[in-house]
């Protein structure tokens, strides 16, 4: 049998506190804007990777006699003027686009923050003299180096994937090195060099997971930036070879016919380019504000 004062002094069960995962996507979730740019951004990748189930299309085989049709029954969007179903071809184009965004901006940030770390941790002449590769870099324009490669070589799906982020990686390189330079004075730090731990071991145990905020932020912002160098390259007629087609080769074939006011191979790639990108951009600071440790605690 209890007593009142015993119940009164029995300790009250705490909830437990949501771990950090679930505290960055709550306030994730709270921003509409980047919630927004998510669903389009799936609402995007369904449109490219599943619509060709619902509406199968022949991206191969040309027919002139369906050239530059104007949208209706049939064909949605049109036809391109090479025959082309414009709707499928928007579907296909954009599994190009997507696919070498996304690959060449990971790639890119993954390169990135390793040399990043690297160069920041070590610091001293070894920093000076990887972050003067990375300032030579970057003061020739990307898209020159862009052109450059892509006019030399074949491109191709794996071939722009390296050449984007043969460019792309040199930003988060920098924005990472400054993360590892304030890292690398934390007292976890030299704690696990008391203790005989090596460099390798301080920057993939130490500095980079501390630093995966800045990371993931930066690979959407990364990927979005790779979407719009795949469009200006096929913009330049330095694309994929047909039949195959990106978002930005539909938008530069579209362009010919300004003049005679075929709207529909030219508003639906560029309309296209500029969701995805916009999604990237808007879910990127999103991210930024759900890692911020001091814009959770104020919310919270």
């Amino acid at each position: 049998m209890t007593t009142p004062a015993l119940d009164a002094a029995r300790p009250e069960a705490v909830p437990a506190a949501p771990g950090p995962v679930r505290r960055t996507l709550a306030v994730f979730a709270r921003n509409r804007l980047a919630l927004t740019g998510a669903l389009v951004l799936l609402a995007l990748l369904a449109f490219c990777f599943l619509g060709p189930l619902i509406h199968p299309t022949d991206q191969i085989h040309t027919d002139l006699s369906q050239a530059n049709r104007a949208p209706g029954t049939g064909h949605l969007l049109g036809t391109t003027d090479l025959g082309y179903d414009q709707l499928g071809r928007l579907m296909y184009g954009g599994r190009t686009s997507l696919e070498v965004g996304f690959a060449a901006g990971l790639l890119a940030t993954l390169f990135g923050t390793v040399y990043g770390a690297v160069a920041g941790y070590c610091g001293g002449w070894v920093d000076a003299a990887m972050m003067r590769i990375t300032d030579a870099a970057l003061a020739v324009p990307a898209l020159f180096l862009l052109v450059v490669v892509a006019a030399i070589v074949t491109p191709s799906k794996p071939v722009l994937i390296l050449i984007i982020a043969s460019v792309a990686w040199l930003s988060p390189a920098r924005l990472i090195r400054g993360e590892a330079l304030a890292l690398r004075g934390r007292d976890y730090v030299h704690a696990m060099r008391l203790m005989g731990g090596g460099g390798g071991r301080a920057v993939f145990r130490h500095v980079l997971p501390n630093a995966i905020g800045t990371v993931v932020v930066n690979a959407t912002f990364q990927v979005a930036d790779a979407i719009l160098y795949v469009a200006y390259l096929a913009f330049l007629g330095l694309s994929v070879p047909p039949p195959a087609a990106d978002w930005g080769s539909l938008l530069s074939a579209g362009i010919t016919y300004t003049q005679v006011g075929y709207w529909w191979l030219i508003f639906p790639p560029g309309i296209a380019i500029v969701l995805v990108v916009a999604a990237f951009n808007v879910i990127g600071d999103g991210l930024r504000d759900a890692f911020d440790v001091r814009l959770k605690r104020s919310r919270a």
